[in-house]
C-alpha cells in the first residue's frame, strides 16, 4: 500500500502565486490587443446639458487631452540639446499609443526610456519622466487599480536596476507617480462602487416590482378562489337535488345529473388543490360572500365618515354582471378612494359607473389636495393591483393626473352579452329605467 500525502501550500505562497497570476493577466498577456479608448457618453451628467453641436465635440475630450500630453512630452524633448528630434518624438509615441493599445504603451514607454537614456546623459530626462508618468496614469485609468500597482513597482525596480542600485534618481518619479496613481485608483474604486450600487438598486427595484406583482396576483387568486369555489359548490348541490324535483325521471336524465355532479366535485377538488397553494398560512376565508357593486353604497358611506366628499353617478341600465367583474370593479373603486384619502386630503371624489352593452365603464376622479399631504406609510402599489385586475379581465385602464392637479382612474371591463343577467332594481332606479340605456342615477354625500 502506498499513502498519498497532499501538501498544502502556505498562505504566503498562495498570495505570491496569485500576485504573479495578476501580473501575467494585466501586463504580460494580450499585450498588443487593440483597445481603442471610447468617447464619453453623451448621456453623462455634464455632457447632456450642453448644446447638440458642442456635445459632439466634448465627447472626444479624453482623446484630445492625451494627444495634448503627447505634444507637451515632445516639446520637453525638443528642449534638450542633444538629439532633439529623437528625444522628443520617441517618448511621445507611447503616450499616443495609450489611445489604442494601453498595455503595449507601458512597455513601449520603458523601451523609450532606455533609448533616450543611451542617447542622453540621464535616465529620466524631462521627456521620459513626463512620458512615463502620463502613460502610467492613462493606462491605470483604462484598466484597474491592480495594474497601477504593478506598473509602479516595475518602474521602481527598473530605475533601481538601471542606476546600479541607487534609488535616489528614480525617487522623484516614484513619488510623483505614486500620488497620481493613488488618485486614479481612488476615482476608479469610487466609480466601480457607484456602478455596483446602481446595479443593485436596479435589481432591487425589479425584484420589488416583481414581488409586488406576485402579491397582487396572489390576492386576486385568493378572492377568485372563493368566488369560483362557491359557484362550483352550487352546481354540485343543484345537480344532486335536480332528479328529486322531477317525478319518475328517466334513467338517462339521472345519469346525466350524476355525471354533472361528479365533474363539479372533481373540478372543485382540483381547484382547491391548485389555488389553495396561494393562501398564506394565516389566511382565513371570509365568512361573508365577496363584495359586489351592490355593496358600493356601504363603501361610499364609510368613506364619507372619514371626511371625503363623494358623489356616485350611474348611467345606463343597471344589471348584474359576472361576480368576478363586480368584485374587481368594487376593489378598484375601493383602492382608488383609499388613494384619494391618502394623497389628496380635503379633496372631493366622484365615482362613475357606466353600464353599456359591451361591459362596464368605471371612472374615479378626485380633485387636487387642499390639506397637507403627509408621507404615505403604504408601499404605493395600489395602481399595480388595479392593472392586474383589469388585465385579468382583458380590460383597459388609464391612470394619471388631471389638469386641475387631481387624479383620474378610468377603467373598462368587457362583459360578453351572453353573460349579462336580467337587469336589477337599485335605489333610485325603476323597472322602466332598467331598459333605458340613458338612465342616470346620481347620489351625493358630504363628509362627516
Amino acid at each position: 500500500m502506498t499513502e498519498t500525502q497532499t501538501k498544502t501550500s502556505s498562505p504566503e505562497l498562495r498570495a505570491a502565486a496569485g500576485a504573479m497570476d495578476g501580473l501575467r493577466n494585466d501586463l504580460l498577456r494580450q499585450v498588443f490587443d487593440y483597445r481603442p479608448l471610447p468617447p464619453l457618453s453623451p448621456d453623462g451628467r455634464v455632457v447632456r446639458r450642453l448644446p447638440e453641436g458642442m456635445r459632439r465635440l466634448v465627447v472626444w475630450t479624453p482623446h484630445a487631452l492625451v494627444l495634448f500630453a503627447a505634444f507637451l512630452v515632445m516639446m520637453a524633448g525638443f528642449a534638450e540639446w542633444d538629439y532633439r528630434f529623437l528625444m522628443g518624438v520617441v517618448p511621445a509615441i507611447p503616450v499616443a499609443m495609450t489611445l489604442i493599445r494601453p498595455v503595449a504603451a507601458f512597455w513601449a514607454s520603458m523601451l523609450a526610456t532606455v533609448f533616450c537614456g543611451i542617447l542622453g546623459s540621464e535616465l529620466w530626462g524631462p521627456s521620459t519622466f513626463a512620458a512615463q508618468v502620463v502613460v502610467m496614469v492613462v493606462v491605470a485609468a483604462r484598466t484597474r487599480p491592480r495594474t497601477a500597482a504593478w506598473m509602479w513597482l516595475l518602474t521602481l525596480l527598473f530605475g533601481v536596476l538601471v542606476e546600479a542600485g541607487d534609488p535616489s534618481i528614480t525617487a522623484p518619479l516614484a513619488t510623483l507617480s505614486a500620488f497620481a496613481l493613488l488618485v486614479v485608483a481612488v476615482v476608479q474604486i469610487r466609480r466601480d462602487a457607484e456602478r455596483e450600487v446602481t446595479v443593485q438598486r436596479t435589481v432591487t427595484a425589479v425584484e420589488r416590482d416583481r414581488r409586488t406583482l406576485l402579491e397582487e396576483r396572489t390576492t386576486i387568486a385568493r378572492e377568485l378562489h372563493d368566488v369560483v369555489a362557491h359557484h362550483m359548490s352550487v352546481v354540485a348541490i343543484q345537480a344532486e337535488a335536480a332528479p328529486y324535483r322531477v317525478e319518475n325521471p328517466p334513467p338517462e336524465l339521472e345519469q346525466a345529473f350524476v355525471t354533472i355532479r361528479e365533474n363539479a366535485v372533481a373540478a372543485l377538488t382540483e381547484l382547491r388543490r391548485v389555488l389553495g397553494v396561494v393562501r398564506a398560512e394565516d389566511y382565513e376565508a371570509p365568512d361573508a360572500p365577496q363584495p359586489t357593486l351592490a355593496a358600493l353604497d356601504g363603501l361610499l358611506d364609510n368613506v364619507r365618515e372619514t371626511g371625503l366628499e363623494t358623489e356616485k353617478v350611474i348611467t345606463g341600465a343597471v344589471r348584474e354582471l359576472p361576480q368576478g367583474v363586480e368584485l374587481s370593479a368594487y376593489r378598484i373603486v375601493q383602492e382608488a378612494l383609499s388613494n384619494s384619502l391618502r394623497h389628496a386630503p380635503g379633496a372631493s371624489a366622484r365615482v362613475e359607473l357606466g353600464y353599456v352593452l359591451g361591459g362596464l365603464g368605471l371612472r374615479v376622479v378626485n380633485g387636487p389636495p387642499r390639506g397637507l399631504v403627509k408621507p404615505s406609510p403604504g408601499a404605493g402599489h395600489g395602481i399595480t393591483g388595479m392593472r392586474e385586475r383589469v388585465a385579468m379581465l382583458n380590460g383597459e385602464m388609464t391612470a394619471g393626473t388631471t389638469e386641475d392637479g387631481g387624479y383620474e382612474i378610468a377603467v373598462f371591463l368587457p362583459v360578453p352579452l351572453a353573460d349579462g343577467p336580467e337587469p336589477r332594481e337599485t335605489a333610485g332606479s325603476t323597472a322602466d329605467a332598467a331598459g333605458d340605456a340613458d338612465t342616470v342615477v346620481v347620489e351625493r354625500g358630504g363628509g362627516a
